[in-house]
């Protein structure tokens, strides 16, 4: 009974998630398909100059993360003033990590050298990024935003702004990427522009719910004027740092696969962008499954009953897995029509094809880490699931994929090289992380019930 109850829990709080977090992966589907209409040049350089974006901001996104758990254990125990001082300190902490962020897609140098790209890829994805900085700052102060109201069970009141936004990409992205009204054609960074605006209405509609909304008037964040203060940031910065780490470990694993497989040529590169785009939707289930579960993992710790926490958690865990595996099947049914969706061009299709048996393998091991992870974060923990992302994920599936993809090892088989060789690496890695994430999940768990 218990367990279908946390199911049922679980389910009702995902599913706004859910819908927000595919109204957002849809950016990067809509970006895919419009950018590769345009052009292979186009696509790939919305690939590359996405992959360094995504990086830059996913690790400092990370960071102010670290308010969902600290705030949804405070609502559990009931000392909701407090949550609006953690708001006021967590919008400090995202202003002072947007300027190197921003530096960074500034200056994107050294970066597009070591992707070894042609000239023509270079120029589009600078341009791309130097875009994307501009929206940096209302990106993360959207994330603060989206991380209270997920702590206080309350996604609906983020997925209403996320469709919106999904609602006005597709008009911007043909504006931009192909002109008209006075604007001459932009191309792929058309998109990083679309993005950017997006991204201020956001931040501006979210501040304005929270000032106007009788719902947030108990958490008093606009109720005082606060300076930084080293107590709460510091706490923050605790956990926060660790799950910045592990964002960056596990989205730089992505990243650098897009890097290397650049020197690969433009048509695989391509494939690989399609590919990995698709993993990301599929992605968004256990993604939306795992905020959900945590959040009702730190309102169950906040409220002292360790019983709780533990049992929704171990539900969350077999509720992702079982829906991943199914999600992973319909994917190896469904790889033709999706792949001739995303691209015209039949060679990028021929590229492509070979990768979906791995997205559909790994479905599995990707929901339980993920799912265990936030879990994780929910007790407050972060230390130990960053280094075992860091030995996981960018030992055995960035390195063994650079071995594999690149043939350096001449008896292994043909099929382990090229882009399946970086793939069947991450998959191995996925799999090494879930297997020991839930060990020491059990562990913790276990001791914080005696």
């Amino acid at each position: 009974m218990n367990m279908f109850h946390d199911i049922r829990r679980i389910s009702v709080l995902a599913a706004p998630v859910l819908v927000g977090q595919l109204a957002v992966i849809a950016f990067g589907v809509i970006d895919t398909i419009m950018a590769g209409r345009a052009s292979a040049i186009d696509l790939a350089a919305v690939g590359l100059g996405g992959s360094i974006y995504i990086t830059v901001y996913i690790s400092l996104m990370g960071v102010l993360q670290a308010l969902a758990p600290i705030a949804g254990q405070l609502h559990g125990a009931g000392r909701a003033a407090e949550i609006g001082n953690e708001v006021r300190q967590a919008a400090w902490l995202g202003l002072a990590l947007a300027i190197p962020g921003m530096l960074l897609l500034l200056f994107p140098g050294p970066l597009l050298e070591f992707a070894q790209a042609p000239p023509e890829l270079v120029e589009k994805a600078t341009h791309y990024l130097h875009i994307q900085a501009f929206g940096l700052p209302a990106a993360l102060g959207f994330r603060i935003y989206s991380a209270l109201n997920n702590a206080l069970s309350r996604p609906v009141m983020v997925t209403v702004l996320q469709l919106v936004g999904l609602v006005v990409k597709i008009p911007l992205n043909a504006w931009f990427i192909d002109g008209g009204f006075g604007l001459a054609p932009m191309g792929g960074p058309g998109c990083a522009l679309a993005s950017a605006l997006i991204s201020w209405i956001w931040c501006i509609s979210g501040i304005m719910i929270l000032r106007r909304n009788a719902a947030y008037r108990t958490l008093q964040i606009f109720s005082s004027w606060a300076w930084p203060q080293a107590r709460p940031i510091r706490a923050l910065l605790r956990l926060g740092v660790p799950m910045g780490l592990t964002y960056l470990i596990e989205i730089t694993s992505f990243t650098l696969m897009s890097i290397f497989i650049t020197r690969m040529g433009t048509v695989v590169l391509a494939g690989h962008q399609i590919i990995a785009n698709l993993g990301a939707v599929a992605y968004m289930l256990p993604l939306s499954l795992a905020i959900a579960t945590s959040t009702l993992v730190a309102q169950s710790i906040g409220a002292r009953d360790q019983d709780s926490a533990r049992r929704i958690a171990r539900h969350g865990i077999c509720l992702a897995a079982t829906l991943a595996i199914m999600v992973g099947g319909l994917l190896w049914i469904l790889r033709e029509p999706l792949l001739h969706a995303y691209a015209k061009d039949p060679a990028v299709v021929r590229a492509a094809l070979p990768l979906m048996l791995f997205i559909a393998f790994y479905q599995a091991f990707d929901a339980v880490q993920v799912m265990t992870a936030f879990i994780l974060r929910a007790y407050k923990i972060a230390l130990v699931p960053t280094l075992i992302y860091a030995a996981s994920l960018w030992g055995v599936g960035l390195g063994g994929g650079y071995v594999l993809g690149f043939g350096l090892i001449d008896a292994l088989p043909a099929f382990t090289r090229g882009a399946a060789g970086f793939w069947l690496a991450n998959s191995i890695s996925l799999a090494i992380a879930g297997s020991l994430l839930v060990r020491y999940f059990a562990t913790v768990s276990r001791r914080r019930a005696i």
